[in-house]
């Protein structure tokens, strides 16, 4: 088994797991309940099919905050939860990556910038207990 000593990716997840949980719920929320003010804001005007794939997508973040929520006091380290911290780290992943590439396009719009660190910040908290050594408290 590791130790910190022998394998150094050591850290707390609850604070992780709930921190995701709140930021997700946000995201979920606003997509779920502003579909048509999100599309105004990017410039779409009233689409209805991008519409129902943007609540579709809330619903998704809703889901995925509640399991984090539920997860919080789950030990995450080794085996525990290693399904639910690769789902995190794929998903903030490939996110961070698709922002990251969205912003060197076009580094017009700012909130895209503030996601993508979000993102990347998660990223890189969701690998190393994906892939290092995490405790419970």
């Amino acid at each position: 088994m590791y130790n910190q000593k022998t394998f150094p990716l050591h850290m707390n997840t609850k604070w992780l797991m709930a921190s995701s949980a709140a930021f997700m719920f946000i995201i979920g929320s606003l997509l779920s309940f502003m579909p048509m003010e999100i599309l105004s804001y990017a410039g779409l005007g009233r689409n209805m099919f991008i519409e129902v794939i943007i609540q579709a997508a809330g619903g998704i973040y809703l889901g995925f905050a509640m399991l984090n929520w539920m997860a919080k006091d789950n030990l995450m380290g080794g085996i525990y939860s290693k399904p639910l911290s690769l789902g995190n780290f794929v998903h903030f992943s490939v996110a961070a990556i698709v922002l990251s590439k969205r912003y060197a396009a076009d580094s017009s719009i700012k909130i895209i910038l503030i996601a993508a660190i979000i993102y990347c910040i998660f990223a890189v908290l969701f690998g190393v207990v994906t892939f290092g050594y995490a405790t419970k408290k």
